[in-house]
This record gives structure tokens, C-alpha cells and sequence, in this order.
């Protein structure tokens, strides 16, 4: 039988200098969800598949590693940390009396047929405040995320935040099949106005839901694009959204940030679960968001214990891909020292390596045969 040595499709070794720089990348963001406040957590990689299901509203079943246990029980690989933090929240804490903050560093499996390079192992640190529903943890979350990115050396990025009750408010509203929605849902987030354009024409809205539906995917920019989605609407909880952007963005200056955010009222993410504020930050160098987040205030009520929450995660390998493609160098924690010696000068290598490591340095003591 042949003997296999390579890795399977999706997944990857990583060693070395990469690896090196991985951790103390992972070390640097981690330090800024201690300052925060925030406790770890640790989950199993695999749930029970109920924890991952369609009604909680994370990725498809179809996307999902399945397997089965001895008594026939349906398990999946954790495709998403939020879902098991939550579970885990309602079982070890009482979110309803004082907000939980818990911060995770882990992998996620997601089974993607994708043909575009994409790993189906990667590795996501993030947090989770749950318990609490204010504006201030919106913003908290948000300036996190600037303070993430900038710890881990990026000087130039834009967090582009959303409010997907909104949107959910016009849908109410106009009263549409879930088939409607998700064309809707599909083609805003495309930015494809056209076809929005098109579509909602054969959907015999009425005229001021018509408008709302066709400018979404233009509705982006700056703090200004909140006064065009006020503009489009007398819906309430459409105006209560915008309003609760507002008071974010005035927190946000308190924390000094506010020139990192931009806001995208056509971001809808595919993870269902999410009801208010949602946000995503990009950067120069990959074409993907390096950190998602949003408030999902339905999700804990699947566990059995309702409660406001919010929340994000970041992509290691995507911010280590950005990080390289702007050749930046944050890793400098010190070169190795490498004390090279014979067998007779062995003890004396040893005291040295001893005194160096001591003082926080890299020792590596490497044995010369005699006559080197």
C-alpha cells in the first residue's frame, strides 16, 4: 500500500519562520482582548450538527463536515465559533443577570467546493459580548477591531459597518416570500444594481419600497449615507436603525477611530443569525475581509437562555496575507542566539544558554563533534 505524505485538499502544515510569526501575531491581538476585559474560552472542535442547524442560521448543512458517533448521533466540525460560544455561554454562565466577555482562538472547518485557493481549515480569534444590547457594545467591538488591526501592524484599513434591520425592516414591510428575499438578499450584497433594479420592477413594490430596495446597493460612503437612509423611509424600525448607527458613530469618536469607518447599508451577511449592526474591515493585499462581526440578539434563545448579543472574528491567514503583501514586520521579538561548542565546552554553554534565556532571549546550544 502506498505511503501518503502530503495533506489532504483545503488544509496545510505550517512550520517554521511562518509559524514563528503566526503565534506571535495570535499573541499581540490577544493582548488586546485582555485589556478589554475579556476571558477565555475554549470549545470542542466538534458539536452536536443541532448546535450549526439551518434554524440557528450559520452556513448551509452542504458546507458542513458531518460525522456520526457510536450511538448514531449527527456531529459537525465547528464551521463558526459564535454558534458554540453561545451554546457554551448558556450552559456555564447566566448572561441574562451581568454580560458575559469571551474571547476564542481556535480552527474552523468549513467544507467549501470552491475552486478558488481557499483553505477549509483556518484559524479564527475573536470575541463575544453577550448580555448586553447597548449602542456602547456595538462600539466597543468596533474600536477592538481598529485596535486588533493596528496591534497587529496595519497602519491603512477601513471598517465598513451595516445595519441589517434595516433592511429587514423593508422586507417586513413589503411582505415578500423567503424566496424573494434571498434574490434580494443575494443580489444587494453583490452590489448589483442592475439587477436589483430589475428585479424589484417585477415584484410590483410600492414606489417608496421600490426606491429603498434599488438604492441599496449604492447606499455606501461615509457618515452622510445615513442621511439618504433616513431620507428613503417613514418605516420605524427602519429609522431606529439608522439612529442606532448614529449614536455608534458619536462613541466611535470617543475612541478615536472614526476614521476607520465607513458604512455600507447593502452589506447582508450570509450568516443568518445576525439582527442589527454588522460590520466587516478590509485592507490592502487580499481580496477578502480579514475581520466580520455583528449583534445577533436572537441567537442565545436557541440555547435556551435569550439574550443581546454581539461579537467578531478574526481570519489569521488572511491578516498574515495582508501583513506580507504590504511588507510589514511586526514580528520582532529577537534574533535566536546560537552558542556552538565542543563536548568539553559543553557546561560552560549550558551556564551561558541559562543566563541569556534569563533575560527573555533565544538560546539554541548546538554541539560541534571534535575537529569541526
Amino acid at each position: 500500500m502506498q505511503r501518503i505524505f502530503h495533506t489532504a485538499e483545503g488544509v496545510r502544515d505550517i512550520y517554521g519562520e511562518e509559524c514563528r510569526k503566526k503565534r506571535i501575531l495570535q499573541e499581540k491581538i490577544h493582548e488586546v482582548f485582555r485589556r478589554y476585559g475579556y476571558q477565555d474560552i475554549e470549545t470542542p472542535t466538534f458539536e452536536y450538527f443541532e448546535v450549526f442547524s439551518s434554524e440557528v442560521g450559520t452556513i448551509p448543512s452542504k458546507d458542513l463536515y458531518k460525522f456520526f458517533d457510536r450511538e448514531g448521533n449527527t456531529l459537525a466540525l465547528r464551521p463558526d465559533f459564535t454558534p458554540s460560544v453561545s451554546r457554551a455561554c448558556a450552559t456555564l454562565f447566566s448572561p441574562e443577570k451581568e454580560p458575559v466577555s469571551l474571547c476564542y482562538t481556535g480552527s474552523t472547518f468549513v467544507n467549501n467546493s470552491e475552486l478558488r485557493g481557499r483553505l477549509k481549515e483556518t484559524t479564527q480569534m475573536g470575541v463575544e459580548r453577550i448580555g448586553d444590547g447597548s449602542s456602547c457594545a456595538d462600539a466597543e467591538l468596533l474600536a477592538m477591531t481598529a485596535e486588533c488591526l493596528k496591534a497587529a501592524g496595519l497602519q491603512e484599513f477601513q471598517i465598513s459597518v451595516g445595519q441589517v434591520d434595516y433592511f429587514k425592516a423593508l422586507l417586513e414591510e413589503a411582505d415578500v416570500s423567503l424566496e424573494t428575499e434571498q434574490r434580494l438578499r443575494e443580489l444587494i450584497s453583490q452590489k448589483n444594481y442592475f439587477g436589483v433594479e430589475e428585479y424589484v420592477k417585477e415584484q410590483n413594490f410600492a414606489p417608496h419600497l421600490a426606491e429603498a430596495f434599488t438604492a441599496l446597493p449604492q447606499m455606501f460612503g461615509t457618515s452622510d449615507v445615513l442621511d439618504k437612509a433616513a431620507s428613503l423611509t417613514k418605516n420605524k424600525r427602519a429609522l431606529d436603525a439608522v439612529e442606532r448607527l448614529r449614536e455608534v458613530y458619536r462613541i466611535l469618536k470617543l475612541y478615536g477611530c472614526d476614521q476607520y469607518i465607513s458604512f455600507d447599508f447593502g452589506m447582508l451577511s450570509k450568516y443568518r443569525y445576525y439582527t442589527g449592526v454588522i460590520f466587516q474591515a478590509y485592507t490592502y493585499g487580499t481580496g477578502e475581509p480579514i475581520i466580520k462581526g455583528g449583534r445577533y440578539d436572537a441567537l442565545m434563545q436557541h440555547f435556551g437562555k435569550p439574550a443581546a448579543s454581539i461579537g467578531f472574528a478574526i481570519v489569521i491567514e488572511s491578516l498574515m496575507l495582508a501583513l506580507s503583501s504590504q511588507k510589514t514586520e511586526v514580528y520582532q521579538d529577537g534574533e535566536l542566539i546560537k552558542i556552538c561548542c565542543t563536548p568539553e565546552e559543553h557546561e560552560k554553554a549550558v551556564r551561558e544558554a541559562i543566563r541569556l534565556r534569563q533575560q527573555g532571549k533565544a538560546v539554541s546550544i548546538r554541539m560541534e563533534a571534535r575537529g569541526e
